[in-house]
């Protein structure tokens, strides 16, 4: 069955909260559609096209790139949208969801790099043009981007903003962008992939996402033992509603939300540490490979150079 849902209405008949509801509720939303036709659909294109004139597309990318548009659809339109307004636990996935898993798929599939090698030669100035604008560059700047991705979850939970989304479906949908939005302008320059603004060395990658987990953590635990509900009286009007007879206590499904957002801020926390440490040890032997080059270029030549010194004289005797 599929049925139509928002923030502020369309909750009434939703069965108790479980696997197969996650797969029987399915919801219309035009948006997540849209988006994600429209940037599966571009992203193949420039595939393609890259194998018609014989380059290749590392696999890896491409299968990165269809994780992150499955979890971003997933995350916007399956059963855990339906119940994203019901229970601040479902909610906490789906942030999860959009704020580390799908930007950090996007970030690993390139699609910037793919549009510079794919794109006819004014289109791709345009966008060069975008990458090296003053703009870029503040948004790429890194301690900006680390500040608002750690203060942003701090700012949607304890301020009006996260009961408005529950109340109204625009400020609902727009929260889905700013987490997806955010987390790309942390995950893309850190991911190191595309050529955009804001990359840094290896070791400052590592060391702006180690800093990432105590922030995630310390906001699970804050969630975890507070004494008022977030959103407001929304979740015990529910909880007084039809669907009182199988929603859980709003204080323990929020301490249960808590526990999502610590722990899989770390397990996603960590999954990124072994991608950049793999990158890391990647880029290492890339350079070793070129060091070892150059030096077997200066050894030929300084061997050509000591023979041409100790050859003997040839010139003709008169």
């Amino acid at each position: 069955m599929l049925v139509l849902s928002s923030a502020t209405g369309g909750v009434e008949d939703l069965p108790p909260f479980d696997a197969g509801a996650l797969i029987s509720q399915w919801g219309i939303a035009p948006l997540p559609l849209v988006v994600t036709v429209w940037a599966t659909g571009l992203y193949v294109v420039g595939v393609l096209a890259l194998r018609r004139r014989g380059d290749s597309w590392p696999v890896g990318r491409s299968i990165a790139w269809g994780v992150g548009m499955l979890a971003f659809y997933l995350a916007t339109s399956s059963g855990l949208a339906a119940y994203d307004t019901v229970l601040l636990s479902a909610h906490m996935v789906q942030h999860m969801v959009l704020s580390m898993v799908v930007p950090l798929s996007l970030a690993l599939g390139a699609p910037v790099t793919l549009a510079l090698r794919t794109l006819p030669r004014r289109p791709r100035g345009w966008l060069l043009a975008v990458l090296h604008s003053r703009l870029a560059k503040v948004l790429g700047f890194p301690p900006l981007t680390f500040g608002l991705y750690v203060i942003s979850p701090w700012a949607l939970y304890f301020s009006g903003w996260y009961e408005a989304s529950l109340r109204s479906t625009y400020v609902h949908e727009m929260m889905h962008v700013h987490l997806v939005v955010v987390g790309a302008l942390f995950f893309w320059p850190i991911v190191g992939v595309d050529p955009l603004p804001g990359r840094v060395a290896h070791p400052f990658r590592v060391l702006l996402t180690v800093m990432t987990l105590p922030f995630h953590a310390f906001l699970g635990v804050t969630i975890m033992g507070q004494k008022t509900l977030l959103g407001g009286d929304w979740y015990p009007a529910l909880h007084d509603g039809p669907l009182g007879a199988w929603l859980p206590d709003p204080f323990e499904d929020q301490r249960l939300a808590g526990g999502i957002l610590w722990g899989a801020g770390d397990l996603v926390g960590v999954v990124f540490f072994v991608v950049l440490f793999a990158q890391w040890v990647r880029s290492s032997m890339k350079e070793a490979e070129r060091e070892d080059r150059r030096l077997d270029r200066l050894e030929r030549q300084e061997r050509l150079a000591a023979t041409e010194v100790t050859a003997p004289d040839r010139a003709p005797s008169e």
